[in-house]
């Protein structure tokens, strides 16, 4: 059994191993005992914070095999983007230039530094460890922040956002920022990449270029990137796109990769889930479904096999389920089609 719960500090070498394994362009998991720490004590006091509107809160939940009690992968949500820390963006435009008397019309496509996501929920640190990488868990870690969302929509923004990783090689060089690098900032793609994963984002303002980019200026290679994923987040990006999630034109200011935005409650997972009532019972056979507890600070989800009585509003599931989500009979639960 596969258990999603909030992380422990019991869980710090877990995380690192994670952190090592995610490589160059995993932003939010920088390889740094202290940020990590940090970030687990953030996810605690997140969880355990009572809440009237969204803030600086990072929800932090790890994939554990029930087992074993080994941890095999990683999710996370970001109540508002940008409360403490500025949350920069590129966004995409349009100049258009036009001479009546000379007959010519140019549209030349332009990078404006932004700050417009700020107050978003932000989708992040999602990854799983390569022998895990099948059977769809891949799909049930992501989707169960969907049930999240849904169970606690005061929570969270309104709209809900996700930076899919842009174009890098092995190495960590990104074409895109490789441009940049050379004109305006002088450090490699890896190091400004760390240095945004430990918070230390003030050399972004100091040193970005202060009037918007012409995309044609750049290099042949950095515009081929703009906007493109990373051959490793195609099926994550797939997955959001058939969640309702879209790019409105706004890429990440290092490697160009495309952030996808929806809002909260048209998620199609946010639609799809419901409460129902546990009954507790052996199944045989069922339908899988996504299931949280919809409880704070013991927040807890898993796939299981179920039988859902809808005209009853009732869900049927065994007791280690049960025992797993820490609740019993008679208690409400978010569930979600798998």
């Amino acid at each position: 059994m596969l258990l999603i719960r909030p992380i422990r500090e019991s869980d710090y070498l877990a995380l690192l191993t994670i952190a090592k394994e995610s490589g160059h362009g995993f932003t939010s998991l920088p390889v740094d005992e202290t940020l990590l720490k940090n970030k687990i004590a953030r996810s605690i006091a997140s969880f355990h914070k009572s809440v009237e509107q969204p803030g600086d809160e990072g929800y932090l939940m790890v994939l554990e095999d029930v087992r074993s009690g080994e941890v095999v992968g990683t999710c996370a949500l970001e109540a508002a983007v940008g409360s403490q820390d500025a949350f920069y963006h590129y966004r995409l435009g349009t100049d258009v230039h036009v001479s009546d008397k000379l007959g010519i019309r140019r549209e030349v496509q332009t990078l404006t530094l932004c700050n417009d996501y700020t107050g978003a929920s932000e989708l992040c640190t999602l990854f799983l460890r390569n022998e895990w990488r099948r059977d769809n868990i891949g799909r049930v870690l992501s989707r169960s922040r969907f049930l999240m969302l849904a169970a606690f929509p005061g929570r969270f923004g309104d709209t809900v956002i996700a930076e899919m990783r842009g174009v890098s090689d092995e190495q960590g060089n990104s074409p895109f920022w490789q441009w940049l690098e050379e004109h305006f900032f002088g450090i490699d793609f890896p190091t400004a990449d760390y240095l945004t994963g430990i918070g230390d984002k003030v050399f972004v303002a100091e040193l970005m270029p202060r009037n918007p980019i012409y995309v044609n200026l750049l290099s042949p290679e950095a515009q081929a990137v703009v906007g493109q994923v990373h051959n490793n987040t195609r099926p994550a990006l797939a997955l959001l796109e058939a969640e309702g999630f879209r790019c409105r034109g706004y890429v990440d200011i290092f490697d160009a990769g495309p952030t996808v935005e929806c809002a909260r409650d048209q998620i199609r997972s946010v639609q799809a889930s419901q409460q129902l009532s546990v009954v507790v019972e052996e199944i045989i056979e069922g339908d899988e479904y996504i299931i949280c507890n919809g409880r704070m600070p013991d927040y807890r989800a898993l796939r299981t096999l179920v039988q859902v009585d809808e005209d009853r509003g009732e869900i049927r599931m065994t007791a280690a389920a049960a025992k797993a989500l820490m609740v019993e009979a008679g208690a409400s639960v978010w569930t979600l089609p798998l």
